[in-house]
């Protein structure tokens, strides 16, 4: 049965954070459940997950729009259920979702040694940018 994708509630978080360790997505210096915490501050409809109906988290993506463009981050799908379709449901959805707020461009960032993904997302017309990046932490992780 093809997953449903919805906004996340707060039943799913353990699942959600579940999988993303599980996909290898989570870092150190980032407490996936303070991002989860914070997104859903400003936009909690624009967490989503792709539920196979028995209760499982099989995928998810978190999606943010700040004016001028759109990001996607924490996409990931459960590692049994990878080539279903699930990635590009979740990316599909979200896209429909930040057009449905006026978001005229969306961007993600991939880190380094996890180039395989770049097929994925060039599938999906995304095209790949050479920028570089900078970043400052303005609360303790």
């Amino acid at each position: 049965m093809a997953p449903v994708i919805r906004s996340a509630v707060a039943d799913d978080i353990d699942h959600i954070v579940g999988l993303w360790h599980e996909a290898g997505i989570t870092r150190p210096w980032n407490d996936p459940r303070k991002d989860i915490e914070r997104h859903a501050a400003v936009a909690p409809d624009l967490l989503l997950v792709a539920d196979d109906g028995g209760g499982r988290i099989v995928g998810t993506v978190m999606a943010a729009y700040d004016g001028h463009r759109g990001w996607l981050y924490y996409l990931a799908s459960a590692s049994d259920r990878r080539g279903e379709g699930i990635g590009r449901a979740l990316v599909d959805e979200a896209e429909a979702r930040l057009v449905a707020l006026g978001c005229p461009k969306v961007q993600l960032m991939v880190r380094p040694g996890n180039e395989g993904v770049f097929g994925f997302y060039d599938a999906l017309g995304y095209e790949r940018f050479d920028v570089g990046m900078t970043g400052k932490r303005l609360i303790p992780a």
